[in-house]
């Protein structure tokens, strides 16, 4: 990536200018930067056709203060100097679904930070107030990660509810969105979790983060599976797959029990190849997740205010220094989240 400098926006309507403090690095950030999705053998998905100009200002886990806002906006509800966590997955506001808090399955949504400019900056544009989420009393830089990882992982639990607390829930991948998924199920009063990753220090902070039971992928399926099924006690009724690749997706629904579900939630790519006569025959339910919308983001930032989300690992760094936090990402070294200190110093900061 490049620098790229532009004049600080100025809000018109019902929109608010926040000074970005904090901002979580994804593994979303990389497609937008590579331009596409792996689709296995259908080739990528061009994220040019779907959208995508550049250049582009990347980020959608920001955490900022308010500067200023719109004629339109209601001041009542806006302080300048305010830290707040912003909501990235802006809608049109006016379909069925953005009217219910879903804007994330808005066919018209327009991402913060992937379809247009986003938190890699000293500022950004939020189109309306009601995006605006307090975090008093949060860790900042953990919070920001609640606006991705965070809501992505609880609607991917929600999918899998009504579950009873003593059943095994496993979570493959303990990135950043593992190890948010752990903490929710925490939260939410779920103790059987075991986590699976390919990667021991991941495990480890699995462990760490609240998981009962750790599996270390092999590359294996077939003893991956077996793992995960001795692990488990035999029976495996609710996987979350946040990586979502094609070695992952295989062995999650080989270690699928009958009438089991599997959530896929992770963008590494690639595809699903399934013994169809297998579906009807395990009465397999497989479901996608996208990310969250404003209603459950409000809900995860309520469990993290009541003291009953661990934090998660937070590795900060400078923007200066985003193309080697993007080759961590990428080599598969980073721990948690990392998330870049902007200007966490309580003044807004110049614009670049």
């Amino acid at each position: 990536m490049e620098k790229l400098s532009r004049p600080t926006p100025v809000p018109v309507k019902r929109e608010v200018l926040v000074a970005v403090t904090h901002s979580g690095i994804c593994h979303s950030d990389l497609h937008v930067i590579e331009g596409s999705y792996d689709l296995g053998s259908r080739g990528s998905l061009d994220l040019a056709k779907r959208g995508l100009k550049l250049p582009l200002i990347p980020g959608h886990e920001v955490v900022g203060k308010i500067v200023s806002w719109g004629p339109e906006a209601d001041s009542e509800d806006l302080t300048v100097g305010d830290t707040r966590l912003v909501f990235p997955w802006i809608g049109c506001g006016e379909c069925p679904r953005c009217r219910a808090d879903e804007q994330n399955l808005c066919l018209s949504t327009r991402p913060m930070g992937l379809a247009s400019d986003g938190g890699y900056s000293t500022h950004v544009l939020v189109s309306d107030p009601k995006y605006l989420l307090d975090i008093d009393g949060l860790d900042p830089a953990v919070a920001a990660t609640y606006a991705c990882s965070g809501v992505t992982v609880f609607g991917a639990i929600r999918k899998l509810m009504p579950l009873d607390p003593e059943d095994v829930i496993v979570v493959i991948g303990a990135g950043g969105l593992g190890l948010n998924a752990i903490s929710l199920l925490r939260a939410l009063g779920h103790e059987w979790i075991c986590a699976v990753d390919s990667g021991q220090a991941k495990l480890d902070a699995a462990l760490a983060q609240g998981a009962s039971r750790v599996v270390l992928a092999d590359g294996n399926c077939a003893s991956t599976v077996a793992k995960i099924s001795e692990a488990c006690g035999g029976r495996v009724l609710s996987i979350i797959d946040t990586v979502n690749a094609s070695a992952t997706a295989e062995f999650a629904f080989d270690a699928l029990s009958k009438g089991g579900k599997l959530i896929l939630v992770g963008l590494f790519g690639g595809e699903l190849k399934l013994p169809l006569p297998l579906m009807p025959a395990k009465a397999a339910t497989l479901q996608g997740s996208y990310v969250g919308g404003l209603a459950e983001l409000r809900e995860v930032v309520a469990l993290a205010k009541r003291g009953l989300m661990p934090n998660i690992p937070v590795t900060p760094c400078a923007l200066d220094d985003v193309n080697q936090a993007l080759g961590d990402l990428r080599g598969g070294k980073v721990i948690g989240r990392m998330v870049m200190v902007i200007g966490d110093d309580g003044v807004a900061p110049r614009p670049r």
